[in-house]
């Protein structure tokens, strides 16, 4: 089974490329990718019930806009303001659409908070999608200096949930 960072390299790959649609199949696993007009990638495993639709990153300034990929009639979060973005920053971006934990459990304590340091493979949240939950990795070392989502809060695919300043 691929991990998540496989995956979401995966989706940036197919999103950059002219490719509208793109399978990968290894054993009992079977990966589909298709892109539209509507610029939504849609992810799914065989042994899933239903695909993941995820969102694709937003269209460049002048481009048509697409309409947003849907999963379910909650209400929606107000948005966070855009963070600082500082070279020395890294952004740690949700790879999915679906619901940020900051604990692996609601008795535990939160897997990372701000002055902590993360490696490359600390796992920082959990983001739950059709009740996989996935532990989401730093992807770099350094410091977390900003939380930019709440625990429990919906989150959708490429947005900044942690800023990292690098080593």
């Amino acid at each position: 089974m691929l991990k998540v960072q496989e995956i979401r390299e995966l989706i940036k790959l197919v999103d950059q490329s002219n490719l509208d649609e793109f399978v990968y199949e290894v054993d009992d696993c079977k990966i589909k990718m298709k892109k539209n007009q509507a610029g939504v990638v849609t992810v799914s495993s065989q042994p899933a019930v239903a695909p993941v639709v995820v969102e694709a990153p937003k269209p460049q300034a002048g481009a048509p806009a697409a309409p947003a990929a849907v999963q379910q009639d909650a209400p929606k979060e107000e948005a966070a303001p855009e963070p600082i973005v500082n070279e020395n920053l890294h952004q740690v971006t949700s790879p999915m659409v679906g619901t940020f934990y900051a604990s692996p459990s609601p008795d535990q304590d939160a897997y990372v908070k701000v002055g902590d340091k993360v490696s490359n493979d600390s796992i920082v949240c959990i983001v739950e999608a059709m009740k996989l939950f996935n532990e989401i990795e730093a992807e770099v070392s350094g410091e977390i200096v900003e939380i930019l989502v709440k625990d429990g809060q919906l989150v959708e695919y490429g947005q900044p949930l942690f800023l990292v300043k690098l080593q």
